[in-house]
């Protein structure tokens, strides 16, 4: 839900930092909180980066 006085729809700088992190050649801690400060992110969006971006990779099979 929208706050009176914001300038972006809900989630837009999570989305633009979603793009932002795939285009980074590296995917670490000190990159998504530069994500999060960078596109002004909620805690719960930088918990979300954090663990779609490090978590999540960590599980995938190597090839």
């Amino acid at each position: 839900m929208k706050k009176t006085g914001e300038l972006l729809p809900d989630h837009e700088g999570l989305r633009r930092a979603v793009q932002w992190l795939a285009e980074q050649p590296v995917r670490d801690a000190r990159t998504i909180d530069e994500a999060c400060r960078r596109f002004d992110l909620s805690p719960l969006d930088e918990d979300f980066l954090l663990r779609h971006f490090l978590v999540h990779r960590e599980n995938e099979p190597r090839p």
